[in-house]
């Protein structure tokens, strides 16, 4: 059965760090586009964060987290993992990982990825 469960998700303060991890089983996460996604009450689901190539090399950041965030793979431990740092409380949202078997290029498209995972709930805050 192809899965993927997201961890690392809790509460921090204003300006803190968060590494969410993203694990699979089932498949190898190497192979395919995994994209973070979040949806924060009252606000559609939003693509937040993607890798396509096996490396890492090609990656795509929403703007909204540009210079904050940043998306790598641990092949070896089939994970990918958002490094989230100088969080700001309009981050709180549920984080979603997600894997597009039918891609090989980057996109925030949320209707391109066919798996997900249960989301890890991130709060910002005071």
């Amino acid at each position: 059965q192809l899965q993927l469960v997201e961890s690392g998700g809790g509460l921090v303060q204003p300006g803190g760090s968060l590494r969410l991890s993203c694990v699979a089983s089932g498949f190898t996460l190497e192979q395919h586009v995994i994209g973070w996604f979040r949806l924060a009450p009252g606000k559609e689901r939003e693509g937040v964060s993607c890798v396509a190539s096996s490396d890492g090399s090609s990656t795509y950041y929403a703007d909204s987290v540009k210079g904050r965030f940043t998306i790598a793979r641990d092949n070896a431990k089939n994970t990918v993992y958002l490094q989230m740092n100088n969080l700001k409380p309009e981050d709180t949202a549920v984080y979603y990982c997600a894997a597009g078997t039918f891609i090989d290029s980057v996109t925030d498209d949320l209707h391109d990825y066919n798996y997900w995972g249960q989301g890890t709930q991130v709060t910002v805050s005071s």
